[in-house]
């Protein structure tokens, strides 16, 4: 049987308990799982990426089949690269999806062979975003239940 293999991309600055959620309930539905740490050059990170990176193995080091890289090409090469049959995104509103459905069309246009799923985030992290989580976090707000441990000791590094 063919190994079933995704890719979850994101700038994760920070990561979220958000995206742990869709990364982990990712690695229950597919044998590996690249977690593809973006940089986005129309965004001025906090943490570069290898910060990001090492974050994400942190909170990820539990799951066996996550595997951390980092990208900065188009996604649909790199899921090409890793021989992926998916690319997994989350999802937290309405909002999110017309601009999901154009990156995902776009996707397709290029490679009609590599599917992409859709994750609902759980209702308690619906709101939740990196930009809100930094805005938060920079003005001394408490982060520590919208992040997880490391990443909120990180952000209180980052804003001292």
């Amino acid at each position: 049987m063919k190994e079933k293999i995704a890719v979850v991309p994101g700038s994760f600055d920070p990561v979220t308990n958000g995206h742990v959620d869709i990364i982990r309930r990712a690695a229950d539905i597919f044998d590996v799982v690249y977690v593809a740490v973006l940089n986005n050059s129309s965004k001025n990170p906090l943490f570069d990426v290898e910060e990001r990176k090492a974050l994400m193995a942190e909170v990820t080091k539990e799951m066996p089949n996550i595997r951390i890289e980092s990208s900065s090409g188009l996604l649909i090469d790199y899921a090409r690269e890793k021989n992926a049959n998916a690319i997994v995104r989350g999802l937290r509103a309405v909002s999110d999806f017309e601009y999901e459905m154009q990156i995902t069309s776009m996707n397709r246009f290029l490679d009609e062979s590599i599917e992409t799923f859709f994750i609902m985030t759980k209702n308690q992290y619906s709101f939740l975003s990196s930009s809100i989580v930094k805005e938060v976090a920079k003005y001394g707000g408490n982060v520590e239940e919208l992040v997880p441990p490391v990443v909120a000791k990180a952000l209180k590094e980052k804003y001292m």
